[in-house]
């Protein structure tokens, strides 16, 4: 017996230190985010960025299991593989997860809101022990989260808050406000707003109007930008700035270029020049600038984004695209993955926001990692020394 009491304490301690987070101090509360999310639920169908390709530094997923998991099973929902983050964020966590020892059933709903209702329960059926889910929908699966709950089976949402339901444990994502401050806070230092004369041109193009997140991004650059809109510093021509005016349905590349075509040629098809395009995320940064390539002869725009896609980090540094807000997955999963050791382990749980994400029902206790950018000054740095991807991967 003794043995065996030694043997789960190692265990336990390898899994602590396999287990390394994204930084910050448990139980200490994010000051960057609003009180409250504005968009309700999560809702894309057809993301636009079919690019899967993975960075260069993910692990190898069929590495040896140590015990420490004990034969414990996770369950991870992800939403499709159509888009290269998601299955970064797949794969990231099944490697980090089966190499603490645990059982992991991947799955990908294709952003159909009926298999991955399907995928959930059947996962809940299966035995797992914990829940990983990015959602589609957030509001689309309180059937399977109510299954959840009444099974005792803790659910973490996975970087899209899971809306309307008490089953929530716990959120990990990046600081979704500090994303979009970041991003009005790029464009305030390049045009040097408090400094320059001005008048800019400005237009916004954002997110899906069904993801939680979307309301975050936007408002946090619209936040910084907001004063010098105000005093006339920019100027946004078209005169689109409210969230619902500028949100992307399903973040699609395609709506997202439709839209830009038809402001180009309504406001500045006499020459106007638009100074800045603030995007929301790298697959309606890439509608925007087809648009742009297709239907614009002015001086070309400051484009903000965000994910650091393949695509968008070759525009960056061809000079089509000015920066990326770079969410680092393999942090992200390295937090989730911890929190699952925790919560299998009846540890403290580390969270760091327990006000900002409400999901109309509960506020969840929540984990923000911290954003930062690329852009065609720092992307070796950050993208290529950091191993996430190769130079040949950029060419």
């Amino acid at each position: 017996m003794k043995k065996k009491i030694i043997s789960a304490l190692l265990s336990v301690a390898m899994v602590a230190s396999l287990l390394a987070g994204c930084g910050g101090a448990a139980g200490t509360a994010s000051t960057d985010a609003p009180a409250a999310a504005d968009t309700e639920a999560e809702a894309p169908a057809a993301e636009a960025d079919t690019e899967a390709e993975a960075p260069a530094a993910e692990a190898d997923t069929e590495a040896e299991a140590p015990a420490a998991g004990g034969g414990q099973k996770v369950g991870v929902s992800m939403p499709t593989k159509d888009l290269q983050r998601w299955n970064q964020d797949g794969a990231n966590m099944e490697s980090e997860l089966k190499a603490a020892g645990y059982e992991v059933d991947l799955q990908y709903a294709s952003n159909d809101v009926q298999t991955q209702l399907s995928q959930v329960e059947n996962m809940i059926s299966g035995g797992c022990n914990v829940l990983v889910i990015a959602a589609i929908e957030g509001s689309s699966l309180g059937e399977a989260l109510g299954m959840a709950k009444d099974a005792g089976i803790p659910v973490i949402a996975y970087d899209r808050l899971l809306m309307d339901s008490d089953a929530v444990s716990y959120y990990a994502t990046f600081d979704n406000y500090k994303v979009g401050t970041v991003q009005g806070n790029y464009v305030k230092d390049a045009l040097d707003l408090d400094n320059a004369e001005g008048p800019f041109n400005i237009e916004f193009t954002a997110g899906d109007p069904g993801d939680n997140n979307a309301g975050f991004f936007f408002n946090g650059a619209y936040d910084v930008l907001k004063p010098y809109i105000e005093n006339g510093k920019l100027n946004v021509v078209s005169g689109q700035k409210t969230f619902e005016e500028v949100a992307t349905p399903t973040w699609a590349t395609e709506t997202a270029q439709s839209r830009a075509e038809n402001i180009l040629s309504s406001y500045y098809a006499d020459g106007t020049n638009v100074d800045v395009w603030l995007c929301s995320n790298d697959s309606t940064a890439l509608g925007v600038e087809n648009a742009l390539a297709a239907n614009y002869n002015g001086n070309y725009p400051i484009i903000t984004s965000q994910d650091c896609y393949i695509k968008n980090t070759k525009n960056m540094i061809a000079g089509k695209q000015s920066m990326s807000v770079f969410k680092d997955t393999r942090t992200l999963a390295s937090q989730v993955v911890k929190m699952v050791g925790q919560i299998l382990s009846n540890q403290t749980v580390d969270v760091n926001d327990t006000e900002t994400y409400n999901n109309n029902v509960i506020t969840v206790p929540s984990f923000l990692c911290e954003p930062v950018f690329a852009d065609a000054n720092n992307y070796k740095e950050i993208l290529i020394d950091s191993g996430y991807y190769t130079e040949d991967q950029l060419k």
